[in-house]
């Protein structure tokens, strides 16, 4: 067997299970759980009608690099949506569709790893443990930046000396993050491509949440926008990752795509071709759909909004919480042990949160996640609601 798979920590849920492993909550109390990242919206029937009518294509193995027409969709949705210069992103050589960002996010560091020189992959704390195990696997180590309230949940960047810059082979990060919401701003994503440039490290944004924000007005920034904005426009050194899971409600049609450095892409493609991992065609053809609407993407925004601002009413007062730059979680501090709460609350509630400590690694004593809980207001308003209002209680009896 791989030795490096003995690296591998339990996966949040696993511990989460076996938190609540020997509690029984109140029958009385329907559960409701906001602790998974999976959105309950519906799914856009304009999505659901295109894979139907395109399940013909069973018959046809699909290609790894994608359908033209799936490059070409892409390709328009990232200039418009981050005012790229026309052009700038070429769908033959700069984009590969993928079957959820999770999968290329690993993937991608299975690829361009070099494991002879004593790699290095960098990644926000707290994180999605894919990165750490994409790391891992790879045969790299992982190097924990914290995200603390005193820096906005961003990484202090500049806190990062040289050595640590030269062994880095890629950094990772997440904008809008998981589980903060924080969003890492446009001077602060040029740093890092210069730094990348000027160290020869691969930037891999995670940019999943993208499309989940508040003010309809100001959308968060993109890494390739960035680049775009500084001249940069050959998006080397720079990948991005997006998905229609959060986007388009759409999680079980497992699409996404990277794009960006046209050179990387071209080897990432040779290994994916091995990989064996090319999407469903009748999934691109509803990727295709999805990404051509921005309707009911929207609607996705207006709902999101409607419960934060119930759920956060509720709230104030009784927990340290605010609202996040963007994505769909709360990152509330705890008035006792993280693990403690959330095993409380199941037990009094009934209700699930994910223990921040859970999601983040402790480093030279400061552990980003502990004392802080993930919150995801997935669920209809009615059950974040009612959620709220049984978290409120709980902690007014504490």
């Amino acid at each position: 067997m791989n030795p490096d798979l003995d690296r591998l920590q339990p996966y949040p849920f696993e511990k989460l299970a076996a938190l609540k492993a020997d509690i029984e909550p109140p029958a009385k109390l329907g559960h409701i759980a906001l602790s998974i990242g999976e959105p309950k919206h519906p799914t856009p029937s304009l999505v659901s009608d295109a894979l139907i009518a395109n399940l013909h294509h069973l018959a046809s193995y699909p290609a790894t690099r994608g359908i033209p027409a799936l490059r070409g969709t892409i390709a328009d949705w990232l200039t418009r949506r981050f005012r790229l210069p026309s052009g700038s992103i070429d769908p033959e050589r700069q984009i590969l569709p993928l079957n959820g960002t999770r999968e290329g996010l690993f993937a991608f560091a299975q690829a361009v790893i070099d494991r002879s020189r004593d790699p290095l992959v960098l990644m926000p704390n707290p994180f999605y443990q894919i990165y750490e195990g994409a790391a891992l696997l790879a045969g790299a180590e992982p190097r924990y930046l914290p995200c603390i309230a005193e820096n906005g949940f961003v990484p202090d960047y500049d806190a990062v000396d040289a050595d640590t810059w030269q062994r880095c082979q890629i950094l990772y990060v997440c904008s809008p993050g998981n589980p903060t919401g924080a969003v890492v701003p446009i001077d602060r994503l040029q740093r890092l491509i210069r730094l990348a440039e000027e160290h020869d490290f691969l930037i891999a944004s995670d940019e999943c949440y993208s499309e989940l924000y508040f003010d309809e007005a100001e959308p968060p920034v993109g890494l390739l926008q960035a680049a775009a904005a500084m001249d940069h426009a050959s998006y080397r050194h720079c990948l991005v990752f997006h998905s229609l899971s959060k986007r388009s409600n759409a999680p079980g049609l497992r699409s996404g795509f990277v794009a960006g450095d046209a050179g990387v892409i071209d080897r990432f493609f040779n290994y994916r071709t091995y990989h064996g991992c090319a999407m469903h065609l009748q999934h691109q053809h509803a990727s295709i759909a999805a990404w051509r609407d921005e309707d009911h993407v929207t609607t996705n925004r207006a709902l999101y909004r409607e419960k934060f601002n119930a759920v956060l009413n509720i709230l104030d007062g009784v927990l340290d919480v605010s609202r996040p730059d963007a994505g769909f979680y709360l990152w509330p501090a705890t008035p006792i042990p993280d693990a403690d709460f959330a095993r409380g609350l199941f037990a009094a509630a009934n209700v699930t949160l994910l223990p921040g400590r859970y999601l983040s690694r402790e480093v030279d004593g400061l552990d980003p996640g502990a004392g802080r809980l993930r919150m995801a207001l997935v669920p209809p308003l009615d059950e974040c609601v009612e959620a709220a209002e049984r978290i409120r209680h709980f902690v007014v009896d504490l």
